[in-house]
């Protein structure tokens, strides 16, 4: 199947989002659709998944004209679409999920839940995934998420697939895992389009790319032909930098006073005997595989957990912290993982999400001052370089890493002494990554203790002073400086121990 896009315009009310675009794509070929946040790159999705109409232009399927007016309508010509943004139903098990909207029913009309449970076991057990299809969704890590809806759209049998940020929250073997998925597709002449920020990703996998910006297409070609760096000046309009970012320091006594202190803090399922401190001005980072452990840690610390056994000292005195309020109050912001269930609240527009944290500090008898927060927020929209319309607008007319920003310019506003950062830059663009960058070492000249959790080595290494790595629930050892660098924090986060002669000599090499 040949899938042709012509001249394809689309506005929102004055935001101009696609201007005169043009591609196509066809069985076996794998192209990568680049671009930075809020550029146009799921808009033009959606448009030829059925989600949205386009003002003017064409789609035409093996040379022939079509309008889909609803995704039903897509999916039926043979075009899936995965998006950015899970569309599952938390409360239902994972076979009914994998059949939304085209559901098995036996002859009397009754749906057929044994044949959907057996024919999503099968394709779980084609695609080596280990899952039980009666499991809840709301019991899956948002990973396991992302396979459910790949496997649901490759039992449509679809023509062209459409990937908007499969990776973003999947470990390397589930990466991997993927990208083999993709191959076995591209092999049975499925075209996909993928959609991702990770361009090392996008070198690894694709073997065409189209670059959007600000709605326009600025290039086009061969991924052969290209390196990172120039797709990365692609999609920004100037050239990115790429050098790190680190500040190197031998001891913790050129930081500042210690502001947290955790020791011996454990609980049930997810952690145990954790034992550290943080420093006003420092960068921490923590880092491990899936499972690690690293989120419920902090999510406990932050009071959205409950903790077993341990203490918690801020500023050298032991607290007690039963709420995420008490934490807030206490000067400790989490920006947390999962934007669309954690982060942002769907039915509130963008200057209520940006914010609902500070309405009581912005108060005065009940009354919020709302004067207070849009100038707040007029001075880091400008910083976060924001892309978006009226501040009234709903969040969810925001591109997902526009919406990343808004959530971390809520916290930013509460002007917290920790600021845990929950894998910051998920989902988001080359460009705003080196805006939330350098917010973060900003923060960390004020005096703010920074902790970032994420699931990319190459992040904590470029940014922060150093890091600790979980395995299992458990600190499996702190590096810094020269034993900064991928194989030893791939070692500890598998169960190895610290080798610090072999880790200076790959990092020499």
């Amino acid at each position: 199947m040949k899938i042709e896009m012509k001249n394809i315009r689309k506005s929102f009310g004055t935001n101009n989002v696609l201007k005169d675009v043009s591609f196509s794509i066809q069985g076996g070929e794998l192209c990568a659709l680049l671009g930075e946040n809020g550029a146009g790159k799921s808009t033009l999705m959606n448009i030829l998944g059925g989600v949205y109409q386009m003002d003017s232009g064409s789609i035409l399927v093996d040379e022939k004209e079509v309008n889909f007016a609803t995704p039903a309508e897509s999916l039926e010509t043979g075009i899936a679409f995965i998006h950015q943004e899970l569309n599952l139903i938390n409360d239902l098990p994972i076979y009914e999920n994998m059949f939304l909207g085209r559901e098995i029913k036996t002859k009397r009309g009754s749906l057929d839940l044994k044949r959907m449970y057996d024919e999503t076991a099968e394709m779980f057990d084609r695609m080596n995934v280990d899952l039980d299809p009666a499991k809840v969704v709301r019991d899956l890590d948002s990973s396991y998420k992302q396979i459910v809806e790949i496997c649901r759209a490759m039992m449509t049998n679809a023509s062209v697939i459409i990937m908007d940020e499969p990776t973003t929250s999947l470990t390397d073997s589930e990466i991997e895992r993927v990208f083999n998925m993709m191959e076995t597709m591209k092999e049975h002449n499925v075209g996909i389009i993928f959609i991702s920020h990770k361009l090392n990703e996008v070198m690894q996998v694709c073997n065409q790319y189209l670059v959007l910006r600000d709605g326009n297409l600025v290039a086009e070609g061969n991924v052969s032909d290209v390196t990172t760096k120039e797709l990365a000046s692609y999609m920004v309009g100037y050239d990115v930098r790429t050098e790190s970012l680190r500040r190197e320091k031998e001891t913790d006594a050129e930081e500042g006073e210690e502001v947290l202190r955790v020791d011996g803090l454990t609980d049930q399922h997810s952690f145990r005997d954790i034992n550290f401190s943080v420093r006003a001005g420092e960068i921490v980072g923590v880092t491990g595989l899936l499972g690690d452990g690293r989120s419920e840690l902090f999510q406990a610390i932050f009071g959205a957990e409950n903790i077993l056994s341990g203490k918690v000292h801020l500023n050298g005195k032991e607290v007690k912290i039963n709420s995420t309020y008490q934490a807030i109050k206490k000067g400790i912001a989490y920006l947390p993982r999962n934007r669309k269930e954690n982060g942002i609240i769907k039915d509130m527009d963008i200057i209520e999400n940006a914010s609902i944290v500070t309405w009581p500090l912005f108060s005065k008898r009940g009354v919020i001052n709302t004067n207070k927060h849009w100038q707040t927020f007029r001075e880091q929209r400008s910083t976060l370089r924001l892309k978006m319309g009226e501040l009234t607008d709903s969040i969810t007319s925001l591109s997902g890493g526009n919406q990343q920003k808004v959530v971390l310019s809520k916290w930013l506003a509460s002007n917290p002494r920790i600021l845990i950062l929950d894998n910051p830059t998920q989902g988001v663009d080359v460009g705003a990554k080196e805006d939330i960058y350098d917010i973060i070492l900003k923060l960390a000249e004020e005096n703010i203790a920074i902790i970032v959790l994420s699931s990319e080595a190459q992040e904590v290494i470029r940014v922060c002073d150093r890091a600790l790595v979980m395995y299992h629930g458990v600190i499996q050892g702190e590096v810094r400086n020269e034993m900064m660098n991928e194989h030893t924090i791939m070692s500890l986060a598998t169960g190895g121990e610290l080798d610090l002669e072999r880790s200076e000599t790959n990092y020499e090499t």
